[in-house]
C-alpha cells in the first residue's frame, strides 16, 4: 500500500513539474510574441520624438526626445495634416456604410430567395475576386476619367469617384462573408414570421438584421481599415495635394531625395492610426458572436 502511494505521489509530483514547465513556456513564447509586435510600434514612437529625423542613428530611448515633430506637423501650411486625415475618415466611413447597405440586402437575396442565376451569380463574383486589384489599375484610371467627362463628380480628383472604385472592389468577398453567416441563422425564423403577414422587407429589417450584428461589425471594421490604409488606388484617382488621403499625404514628408522627414513621419503615422485604434476599443465587445441563441421561440 505505502508502494503505491510513493509511486502517486511521484506521478503527481512530475505531473505539476510537467504542467509548470508547460506553463513557462508558453509564458516565454507570449512575451517573446508580445515584444515583437510592439517593438515596431516603440520605434515609430521613437523616431517622432527625435528631432534630427535620422532612423539610422536612432536609438529606441532618443537623448534628445522633443515635440518638435509634432508642432511641424500641426503647423506646417504646405502640408494640411488634419485635411487629410479627414479625407480618409470621409472616404472610408461612406464606403463603409454603403458598402454595409448594399452588402447585407445582396447577402439577404443570395441566402434566403431563390432566382434564376443565383448559383451563377455567386460563383462569378468568387471568380472575380481571384484575380489581383493591380491588374485593373489601368482600366480603373480609364473608366474613372471617362466617367468624370460625363459626371464630373464621379471623375478624377473626386472622393465620390475614389469611394465608387472602393465599392465595386469590397463587394465580393463581404457578400460571401455575410451570407455565409446569413445560412447559419435558422430558416424557421422567416417562417414564423411569414405565418403572421410580415413581408420579405420586414423580416430583413425587424429580425435578421439584429441578428446580423457580429458580421456587420467584423465586415465594416475590414471595410474601413482596408479604405483607411489604402495608398496605389488614391494615389493614381487623386493627385493634387488638398485631396490626398491620410496614406497618400504621408508619403510627401518622404518622398523628397534630400529632405526626407522621418521624424514628421513618424508622428503622423501615429496620429493617423488613431481612428483605427477608436473603432476597435469601441467595437470590440460587439465581434462575439452567438446573438442568434435563442432566436428561435420553442
Amino acid at each position: 500500500m505505502s508502494n503505491i502511494s510513493t509511486t502517486y505521489k511521484r506521478l503527481s509530483t512530475s505531473q505539476k513539474f510537467m504542467g509548470n514547465f508547460s506553463l513557462g513556456i508558453k509564458l516565454i513564447i507570449a512575451v517573446i510574441l508580445v515584444i515583437y509586435a510592439i517593438f515596431p510600434v516603440l520605434w515609430v514612437f521613437s523616431a517622432s520624438l527625435d528631432p534630427t529625423s535620422q532612423l539610422g542613428s536612432q536609438s529606441l530611448i532618443p537623448p534628445n526626445a522633443s515635440l518638435v515633430n509634432f508642432q511641424k506637423l500641426f503647423n506646417d501650411p504646405l502640408l494640411p495634416f488634419w485635411k487629410w486625415i479627414l479625407n480618409s475618415i470621409k472616404v472610408s466611413g461612406t464606403t463603409t456604410i454603403l458598402s454595409l447597405s448594399i452588402t447585407t440586402m445582396a447577402a439577404y437575396a443570395f441566402s434566403r430567395l431563390r432566382f434564376a442565376g443565383r448559383l451563377t451569380m455567386l460563383k462569378g463574383i468568387m471568380l472575380i475576386q481571384v484575380f489581383p486589384n493591380l491588374l485593373a489599375l489601368v482600366a480603373i484610371y480609364l473608366m474613372i476619367q471617362q466617367t468624370g467627362q460625363i459626371f464630373p463628380w464621379l471623375g478624377l480628383e473626386t472622393h465620390a469617384g475614389l469611394i465608387m472604385v472602393y465599392l465595386g472592389g469590397s463587394m465580393g468577398m463581404n457578400i460571401w462573408l455575410m451570407k455565409g453567416f446569413l445560412d447559419t441563422i435558422p430558416r424557421a425564423i422567416d417562417e414564423a414570421a411569414m405565418l403572421d403577414g410580415a413581408s420579405n422587407w420586414q423580416i430583413f429589417t425587424m429580425l435578421l438584421l439584429p441578428l446580423l450584428r457580429p458580421i456587420m461589425v467584423v465586415v465594416g471594421i475590414l471595410s474601413f481599415i482596408g479604405t483607411y490604409g489604402d495608398f496605389i488606388l488614391a494615389r493614381i484617382l487623386l493627385s493634387k495635394a488638398e485631396n490626398y488621403t491620410f496614406m497618400v499625404g504621408l508619403t510627401l514628408f518622404t518622398g523628397n531625395q534630400f529632405a526626407q522627414n522621418w521624424g514628421e513621419f513618424s508622428a503622423g503615422a501615429l496620429i493617423g492610426a488613431l481612428p483605427i485604434m477608436i473603432i476597435y476599443l469601441a467595437l470590440q465587445d460587439q465581434i462575439a458572436g452567438g446573438l442568434t441563441a435563442g432566436a428561435v421561440k420553442e
